[in-house]
């Protein structure tokens, strides 16, 4: 990416944006009224995904200097725009696009993640982990006997031959005394030796929390593995990072992000201690995106929503003054997972014993209807938005059900309340979503054949109910609005084969498509959902998502022409530019930026046996971050 007649490089801006911020006052000052109404920046010879609907061809595209759009057009029309230090830069026949909107993601999350080892999600046979682990034990000396050796992205399924259940007791053979936790990249399960369960005080007595599973063997003793909110019970107990680590940790995979065009995201399932960093992050000038925290309202609290909407208030109250947050949806976990052994997903009908017959295990339905119904109300009442983890077909059900009570009860229409996951929906409810206004936010990389939708489901659903895998263009025919995510860090971030994945339904790594006849996505509705869909659904497409006149220039640059390159090569685009707001937040030829792409790189590269490699035990986060999947 070269400026074709640029005075001077994009990075005479840097960091500090294209809209004058670096220069200071006085320099503002000399540059006078001759600029006054130029633009900042001038991107030209492009082709423009504008997100308009018929929009006319776009190939320019200038940036006023409040970081605004200030026009779209032909090149030669712009070029009246340009003073004596716009920037003027050649995009060469590629893309520029609104940036993407990250509709459900855990960033922290992928931040703490960052600081322990991690297992890849590979599927290994017994031997095969304990050596790996053997090599983390090693890897941090001194640390017996009370040093906790936590590991991220254990794959709930990887244990080989498949079938094969985790059991405290293959740990405990470790050549150590340390506390062990393997976290599964699913965030919805965990495994621990029995120093742990020792240290979290669980035995056979200890009862499920509510909305978790303590896993017991035959003889009624813990097995080590835990569930959903029963990993509390032990993740308590594990230090925690530094400020200071967890902060340099967190601008690194924020700047991992801007480097994949992410310019705004929701982090589904935050706290106190999240927003807390969130604080820290602006203050060091680190925060990059802005951010969409989503307050996670947990089971019991989901049944009292005066108090639910005062703790959310609260939080409100104490971080409203951190630049980039934008306040107003909160989170609650409906359900788990899907794929076997978890299967905690709320279904319809029951799940099947593998061999086609029906079990009585219809999985887990964490908040009623009633409660969730009168939850929604009273925080649509008072302007906030819902958005439920919603993975079986009887959870999105629920949800459904919750929404149409809450618009029964308030009157309020347009509350754009959302749904996520939406692994499995009943047909019957697709037109649901229209009609309640309600949004559906997926995370298409999922929707591939691989070992998560085949070996670890297809067999515990069966194949009438399987068809309705992740039905994007199902729920798109009936009118529902579609927006994206990515749920990382459950999957690596690889934003390009998301988009790809969607279309397609294959993707980069699947083993084939996941009745891409009936689901796949046009381009054009691939690329709409993932910049103004989810801008629809964190209510901010008045700010940005579309690139025209008056929104704020939430732009990408990109490599290639994604609207035109075959479909496969989508997956390998590279993001030259990203703005925020006109501020440069990616340049993919500084040194930051190549040293943010190689992160991505390294992250997509990373072994992975398992089809998926960041296990998504069902997929939906949770992800350490007091997050999702759940």
């Amino acid at each position: 990416m070269t400026s074709s007649f640029a005075r001077r490089s994009v990075l005479a801006a840097g960091a500090a944006g294209l809209v004058g911020a670096a220069a200071g006052p006085a320099a503002a000052a000399q540059r006078g009224a001759a600029q006054r109404g130029s633009a900042a920046l001038v991107i030209h010879n492009a082709r423009v995904f504008t997100g308009l609907p018929g929009a006319r061809p776009v190939e320019a595209v200038a940036v006023g200097r409040d970081g605004r759009i200030l026009a779209t057009g032909r090149g030669r029309e712009l070029r009246r725009l340009a003073g004596r230090d716009t920037e003027i830069l050649d995009a060469r026949g590629a893309t520029v696009m609104s940036g993407i909107h990250d509709g459900h993601v855990h960033p922290l999350g992928a931040g703490e993640r960052s600081l322990r080892p991690s297992l890849e999600g590979a599927e290994t046979t017994a031997e095969q982990l304990l050596a790996i682990l053997t090599g983390f034990l090693k890897d941090t000396p001194g640390q017996e006997p009370d040093g906790w050796l936590v590991v991220s992205d254990w794959n709930p399924v990887g244990l080989l031959p498949q079938g094969t259940l985790p059991h405290h007791s293959l740990l405990d053979t470790l050549p150590t005394r340390r506390p062990i936790a393997l976290l599964g990249g699913d965030g919805h399960n965990a495994w621990v030796n029995a120093r742990a369960l020792q240290i979290a005080g669980i035995t056979a007595a200890t009862p499920d929390p509510v909305g978790g599973k303590i896993v017991k063997g035959p003889d009624g003793k813990p097995s080590g593995v835990l569930k959903d909110d029963a990993q509390d019970l032990v993740t308590r107990h594990i230090p925690e990072p530094s400020e200071a680590e967890l902060v340099a940790a967190c601008s690194r995979v924020l700047a991992q992000a801007a480097a994949s065009g992410v310019t705004t995201m929701m982090d589904a399932a935050v706290g106190r201690s999240q927003l807390t960093t969130y604080q820290a992050l602006a203050k060091a000038g680190k925060l990059l995106q802005r951010i969409v925290p989503a307050i996670k309202i947990d089971t019991e609290l989901a049944k009292d929503p005066a108090a639910a909407l005062t703790y959310a208030r609260g939080l409100q109250r104490a971080f409203r003054d951190v630049p980039g947050l934008r306040f107003g949806t909160s989170k609650v976990f409906l359900d788990g997972v899907i794929e076997y052994p978890a299967q905690t997903a709320a279904l319809l009908e029951p799940y099947l014993d593998g061999s086609g017959h029906p079990t009585d295990n219809r999985g887990e339905l964490y908040v009623s209807g009633q409660d969730y119904g009168r939850l929604t109300a009273a925080f649509n009442r008072a302007d906030w938005q819902m958005h439920a983890h919603g993975l079986g077909d009887r959870a999105v059900r629920t949800a459904l059900d919750g929404y149409a009570y809450a618009r029964r009860t308030t009157g309020l229409r347009n509350a754009r309340n959302t749904i996520a996951h939406l692994q499995l929906v009943d047909p019957a409810d697709l037109g649901r979503f229209a009609a309640l206004d309600v949004v559906a936010c997926m995370q298409l990389q999922w929707a591939e054949q691989d070992t998560w939708t085949m070996d670890a489901l297809l067999p515990y659903i069966g194949p009438e109910r399987h068809r309705w895998m992740y039905p994007a263009r199902s729920l798109e025919r009936h009118g529902a609005r579609l927006s994206g995510g990515s749920d990382w860090p459950v999957d690596p971030l690889q934003v390009w084969n998301q988009v790809r994945t969607a279309i397609d339904r294959t993707g980069a790594e699947g083993d084939g498509p996941l009745y891409r006849e009936l689901e796949g996505l046009s381009r054009t509705s691939a690329l709409r959902m993932h910049t103004h869909g989810t801008a629809w659904q964190l209510r901010m497409d008045h700010l940005t998502g579309t690139v025209r006149r008056g929104l704020a220039a939430d732009l990408i640059v990109l490599d290639r022409d994604v609207t035109r390159c075959p479909v496969a090569d989508i997956s390998d685009t590279r993001v030259e530019l990203t703005l925020v707001g006109g501020r440069v937040v990616h340049d993919a030829r500084t040194s930051a930026g190549k040293a943010a792409a190689a992160r991505l790189d390294r992250a997509a590269t990373a072994p992975r046996p398992s089809a998926y490699a960041a296990v998504h035990g069902g997929r939906h986060s949770a992800c350490g971050c007091g997050g999702d999947r759940p």
